[in-house]
């Protein structure tokens, strides 16, 4: 059987070997921004999934820019070691291609874990002011957050550059830029979170601004076999939100500027009605990919090999990527190659289960 999805890829010269991406997957398990042991056997095991490209969960780009306080970080030489380290047991057993997904929470952030119930932490117990485009929470019981000042936002470009320059030094090939599920960048782009009046906010380009600024920053700092895109929101699902016209505004602007791809999500820059379902975003990553032509990823509930062949195999998006159905089946791939009629290489140490047949241990 001819298999579309596990056919190779290239990102910036680089070849994914198929096109199944573990989506980043915040964790909340870091110890003030630095990888922990968690971190270790959470990348371990996808790093021996058969995968075409693992992401590392959202990483702030300061302290200020952290969901939670147990969310990591790469803004120091400390969190810069501790990932190196854990990459380099990782590494030492796969040669998976490995990415990291960089971000600041804007309004979103100082959050309590998600174990821990909903709520925030105020700066007397270990959180911080937060910071959005406007002084416009994220919804009721929400901080109020300061709105930026034009040196703040200067600021936040440089440290996005700096932590990309970081990945860098960590041999981390794919560098996506978190503008999606009302995050800072993410909110900049939705008229719901952005009422600003300065050149970053009003129109639709006003609006693009600050990421495209990111963009670019990040992009120069990066050599040519690093690819570097964005995770975008197709929609808010919201009326005064961002739309699916200005969604496809965003990834063409990103091509132009020499982007390597887009990952399109949704939702989160207001409480909305969602209809969540296998592959509910993706008609906003296939108009992208139909209109614009950059190399587009789509996400959200897809769990079947056979749908996720179904929408290589029909142009809808170039690569598929998984985060929930990872957690399920972190050996997903080895389930859908044999679905598929694919042989997958695996480590060696696990040949005699990678397919669900009874293999005979020879000589044994």
């Amino acid at each position: 059987m001819t298999t579309n999805l596990f056919t190779p890829i290239s990102l910036a010269g680089q070849t994914l070997p198929n096109r199944i991406m573990v989506a980043p997957m915040c964790q909340y398990s870091a110890d003030e921004g630095r990888a922990t042991d968690w971190h270790l056997i959470h990348w371990g095991q996808f790093a021996l999934s058969g995968a075409g490209l693992f992401m590392i969960e959202a990483t702030a780009v300061n302290a200020e820019g952290r969901i939670t306080p147990g969310c990591l970080g790469l803004w120091n030489d400390a969190q810069e070691e501790a990932i190196a380290r854990n990459l380099a047991r990782v590494k030492a057993f796969s040669d998976i291609p490995i990415g990291i997904q960089l971000g600041h929470a804007g309004r979103k952030s100082s959050a309590f874990r998600p174990w821990e119930g909903p709520g925030h932490y105020a700066p007397s117990q270990g959180g911080w002011l937060v910071k959005g485009p406007s002084a416009l929470p994220f919804a009721d019981k929400w901080p109020v957050p300061e709105a930026m000042t034009a040196d703040e936002i200067a600021a936040v470009v440089a440290d996005f550059a700096a932590s990309a320059q970081r990945a860098v030094r960590l041999g981390l090939k794919v560098i996506e830029i978190h503008a999606a599920h009302g995050y800072l960048l993410s909110s900049f782009l939705s008229p719901r979170a952005n009422q600003r009046t300065d050149r970053y906010g009003g129109t639709a380009e006003n609006r693009r601004r600050l990421p495209m600024e990111v963009f670019a920053a990040v992009h120069a700092v990066c050599p040519e076999d690093v690819a570097v895109g964005m995770r975008i929101n197709g929609t808010d699902w919201l009326e005064d939100g961002i739309t699916p016209d200005e969604a496809v505004a965003m990834a063409e602007a990103l091509y132009a500027a020499g982007g390597d791809f887009v990952d399109v999500s949704s939702g989160g820059n207001a409480p909305a009605r969602i209809p969540v379902g296998p592959g509910y975003q993706l008609p906003f990553a296939s108009r992208i990919r139909r209109e614009v032509g950059i190399t587009t990823i789509t996400v959200g509930m897809i769990r079947s090999p056979l749908h996720a062949e179904s929408i290589v195999t029909c142009n809808e998006a170039d690569m598929v990527a998984l985060g929930r159905g990872f957690l399920n089946d972190p050996r997903w791939p080895w389930h859908a190659a044999e679905k598929l009629g694919h042989t997958l290489e695996v480590a060696k140490q696990y040949q005699f289960g990678a397919t669900s047949q009874y293999r005979p241990t020879v000589g044994r």
